[in-house]
């Protein structure tokens, strides 16, 4: 089994900017789809804030739009990406969020 980190990716509203319904509704499709995926979650995660970007350079830079991460377990890459199956992030279907899988590589 390897370990492999979600990056989440896209416009996605601050929760403090959520009617208490929609954070909520929020919540629930969280807590529903960790429970699905509760065996392999080894850091449900956190949100990113606040952002900055320096570049070798040393200028700054816009940041992206990376806003939170979770680290899973799977057989290989496509379990991983199976995992993903009903995610909250990925439920709008506008292609305006993505969630970016990368293996946590042992050193």
């Amino acid at each position: 089994m390897s370990k492999y980190l979600y990056l989440y990716r896209g416009p996605a509203t601050p929760m403090e900017d959520f009617t208490p319904e929609q954070g909520e509704a929020q919540m629930k499709a969280w807590t529903e789809w960790m429970g699905k995926a509760a065996s392999a979650i080894v850091d449900q995660g956190n949100p990113l804030v606040p952002k900055a970007s320096v570049r070798d350079d040393g200028s700054a830079t816009k940041p992206s739009d990376q806003n939170g991460y979770t680290i899973v377990e799977a057989a290989d890459l496509d379990a991983a990406q199976a995992l993903l199956a009903g995610h909250p992030f990925l439920s709008e279907g506008k292609g305006r969020f993505a969630v970016e899988i990368f293996e946590i590589q042992p050193m």
